[in-house]
C-alpha cells in the first residue's frame, strides 16, 4: 500500500483504509518497522525516516528480521511450555508469523490480545483478524507508557484471565520508552500482575560493537512519534526483576534459542538484546 493515490483530476487522496485520526506528519515506529521488513503499510514520512537511518546503519533491516524471528521463537517456546494466553504489546502491523498464528499452531484455543497505540495498526489488526472468535482474540489501542490503560482495560480482561499464566510480549517496544517515562517501572507493573508461571519476553535495542553507529542512526527517528533509547545488557536485564530468566539469559537477539545455526551476518547483529523470564 502507498500512503496516497491520485484521482482523475491529479489531486492526491488518502486511501480508504487510512483511519481519519492518523497523523501523517510524523513517522511511527510500527510503520518504520513495517518498511524495514519490506511491508507496504507505511507512509512517505515513515519511509523517509527509515532511509535516513539506513544510510547510517544498513544493518537495521537485518535487526528488524531477527526481532520478528525472536517473537516467533519466544511464543513457540512459551506455548510449548503450556502457556495459552498472550498479551502482545506494541504488536506492530500484523504479518505472517504473528503471535496468534504461532500460538494457535500449538494450542488452537490460545487467547491473544494485541495492543498498539497507532490507529493504523489497530485498523490493520482488525482487518486481518476479522471473523476471529472474540472470546479468544482482541485488539486494543493503548499506550505501553500508560500501563493502566492496558491492565484495567475491560476488553483485555474479557479475553485474558490474569489468575492464570499470561505471557506479556514486549518485542522492540521498550526502547521507545524513555528513562523519564520509567521504562523499568512500566515493565514491573506488568510483571506484578502475572500469576506464577506467567512470562515476560523482551527484545531491546543496544549500542552494539561499533560505538556510536546506532546512536547516529537514531536521527531517522527525529521526526517520529517516539524516540529510540539504547540500553545496555545490564539495563535490559533489569526489566526482568521478579522473574527467573530462561537460558541463555540476556543475549543478542538472534542468539536467543536459535532454531538453526546462525549465519555470520546474524552473529554480527549485536545491536540489541533479548530474553524471556518466568514469574515464579
Amino acid at each position: 500500500m502507498t500512503d496516497e493515490s491520485i484521482s482523475e483530476d491529479g489531486a492526491a487522496r488518502l486511501p480508504d483504509w487510512t483511519p481519519p485520526d492518523i497523523d501523517r506528519s510524523k513517522a511511527h515506529p510500527a510503520r518504520i518497522y513495517d518498511y524495514l521488513l519490506g511491508g507496504k503499510d507505511n507512509f512517505d514520512v515513515d519511509r523517509e525516516a527509515a532511509e535516513v537511518a539506513l544510510k547510517l546503519m544498513p544493518e537495521l533491516r537485518g535487526m528488524a528480521r531477527v526481532n520478528r524471528a525472536f517473537l516467533g521463537r519466544a511464543v513457540r517456546h512459551l506455548a510449548e511450555a503450556g502457556i495459552t494466553q498472550f498479551l502482545d504489546i506494541g504488536t506492530g502491523i500484523p504479518g505472517p508469523g504473528n503471535t496468534g498464528e504461532i500460538a494457535r499452531g500449538i494450542h488452537p484455543d490460545a487467547r491473544v490480545v494485541y495492543v498498539d497505540y497507532d490507529p493504523i495498526v489497530s485498523a490493520h489488526s482488525r482487518a486481518l483478524l476479522a471473523g476471529a472468535d472474540p472470546e479468544l482474540t482482541a485488539i486494543v489501542q493503548a499506550d505501553v507508557r500508560e500501563p493502566k490503560t492496558i491492565l484495567d482495560n475491560g476488553t483485555v480482561h474479557a479475553v485474558l484471565d490474569f489468575d492464570k499464566p499470561v505471557a506479556v510480549l514486549m518485542v522492540a517496544v521498550l526502547h521507545f520508552v524513555s528513562d523519564a517515562e520509567d521504562a523499568h517501572g512500566i515493565a514491573a507493573q506488568f510483571v506484578d500482575v502475572l500469576a506464577p508461571g506467567g512470562a515476560l519476553a523482551v527484545s531491546h535495542a543496544s549500542e552494539g560493537h561499533v560505538p556510536g553507529k546506532f546512536g547516529a542512526a537514531r536521527k531517522g527517528w527525529n521526526n517520529a512519534t517516539s524516540q529510540l533509547v539504547l540500553r545496555d545488557r545490564e539495563e535490559i536485564a533489569g526489566f526482568f526483576t521478579g522473574t527467573e530468566l530462561l537460558d541463555p539469559g540476556v543475549v543478542i537477539i538472534p542468539a536467543w534459542r536459535p532454531d538453526r545455526e546462525l549465519t555470520d551476518e546474524e552473529r554480527s547483529l549485536d545491536y540489541g538484546h533479548a530474553a524471556v523470564g518466568i514469574k515464579r
